[in-house]
């Protein structure tokens, strides 16, 4: 390997083990706790609202999420270049001015996703079709930027470890808040076709308070004042993501964690209303359910610190997959379930809080391998495997629903309800048993060879000043 050409404007303010205020922290969990206000509520609700609010049939619905996700993930690398290259940065940073207008952008996307115009049928599906890729676009825009400004906050391990968990617990707070209120709130209204807009509405405007806060309450420290030195081109891109093994290897752990986590998400609802009776459960499941998955929020530093990340990250994926194998063989009592489920969900939000402090690594990496700092690229380029996730399980949520029979409003067959079973608990356990081989067998970047890569960082950042 070539000597890498260092930026000559890379600033480093930020020392290796420099404390990050509680403040700063609590803020920076506040932007994915804004994301899930409005992200979540696609995840949980918009394949319900597409089958039996929409008219839309479950197979047409699986199309909708396939495309629009794919879309938007191809769209991710050009939207993390264009915050790359801007020139002309401000006091207000790189990635921060992003939160402000980004979120406002997709709050007024997330309401306009949730209504189903009064057409025909073909024009309904067409109008799925846009909205929710528009919608895509949006989120690029806010999250992109959000997911890059963890690495401009701080290069120490353990600080990243710390901010990580705060935004797992912004993350599973948002999803806590949405998955508990907002289908009580949508079944006050007689109508639906107007609970589900104005619902989505009040849950977009509490995102956009809470990235104003994240705005206001986070300091970048580490940020190239200059783009990457190559014009943006295919190449550009191809370069970034096949020269950093790591972000491979991330990227492919992710597509298995992501359709793990967002399938048990879409099909809960079902589960609720179909194998135990009443959708109302769900609101008191899940009240219980992500309560509980907070406390690996809790312990996630002080197990980074004890096994590494990769391990955390390891051992979360055990505990839920074994959660999941014993839930499905389980009869389907509410309590069993909850108690199960819960299990589940403590153990796969510790890899998914890990993900945000290797992605920073990554982000490390290939400025050390490169010699170029490309935060909005090599972000992109991971959250298009977030993407290719969520459209793989928006996809099989909705052909599942398909396969097994699924007529939306009626009695379940005795093999449709198993099959709703099968989808919300043996996909994530096979998902997440080959998301542990691929982190095991295949990550190397440690934490002690990334401590290693930041002291040379800093030493060039140092001579380069001289």
């Amino acid at each position: 390997m070539g000597v890498p050409i260092v930026q000559e404007s890379v600033q480093t303010d930020n020392k290796t083990g420099e404390h990050i205020s509680l403040k700063e922290k609590i803020s920076y969990g506040m932007g994915d706790f804004g994301n899930g206000f409005m992200f979540d509520l696609g995840q949980l609700y918009l394949l319900k609202f597409f089958t039996d609010v929409a008219g839309v049939s479950a197979g047409a619905a699986a199309g909708i999420f396939l495309v629009s996700k794919l879309f938007a993930a191809v769209c991710d690398p050009i939207v993390g270049s264009f915050v790359d290259y801007r020139k002309h940065i401000g006091t207000r940073g790189k990635f921060r001015p992003f939160l402000i207008v980004g979120s406002v952008i997709l709050a007024i996307l997330t309401i306009l996703t949730f209504i189903s115009p009064n057409i025909s049928p073909t024009g309904k599906l067409i109008y799925a079709y846009a909205s929710y890729m528009i919608w895509g676009i949006g989120y690029s825009i806010v999250n992109i930027p959000y997911g890059s400004l963890g690495a401009a906050i701080t290069q120490d391990t353990h600080q990243r470890a710390s901010l990580s968990s705060f935004r797992q617990a912004g993350s599973l707070g948002a999803l806590f808040v949405t998955s508990v209120v907002v289908m009580p709130l949508i079944l006050l209204f007689p109508n639906h076709h107007v609970g589900y807009p104005v619902v989505m509405g009040i849950m977009s405007l509490i995102g956009v308070i809470a990235f104003i806060i994240c705005y206001r309450g986070t300091k970048e420290r580490i940020v190239s004042q200059s783009g990457p030195k190559e014009k943006l081109s295919i190449g550009v891109i191809v370069h970034t993501f096949t020269n950093n093994k790591p972000l491979l290897v991330l990227v492919l752990m992710t597509i298995f964690t992501i359709s793990a986590y967002n399938i048990k998400s879409a099909l809960l609802i079902y589960f609720a209303e179909y194998n135990l009776g009443h959708v109302e459960l769900m609101a008191y499941m899940n009240f219980i359910i992500i309560g509980s998955s907070l406390l690996g929020v809790l312990f996630l530093p002080k197990l980074v610190r004890r096994f590494g990340k990769r391990k955390t990250a390891i051992l979360g994926m055990l505990v839920s997959v074994i959660a999941d194998s014993i839930n499905f063989f389980m009869p389907s009592n509410v309590y069993i379930f909850t108690i199960l489920a819960s299990i589940s969900f403590i153990g796969i939000s510790i890899p998914n809080g890990v993900t945000w402090a290797f992605v920073s690594d990554i982000i490390d990496y290939g400025e050390w391998s490169s010699g170029e700092r490309k935060e909005g690229i090599t972000y992109s380029l991971f959250n298009f495997s977030r993407k290719l996730a969520q459209s793989l399980s928006g996809f099989l949520s909705g052909i599942g629903l398909a396969l097994i029979g699924y007529v939306p409003n009626v009695v379940q067959s005795s093999g449709t309800l198993l099959g709703i079973k099968a989808l919300l608990c043996l996909y994530p356990a096979v998902a997440l048993a080959l998301a542990m081989l691929v982190i095991g067998k295949m990550y190397k970047l440690t934490d002690s060879r990334h401590a290693e890569m930041i002291q040379e960082l800093q030493r060039r950042h140092a001579d380069n000043r001289v």
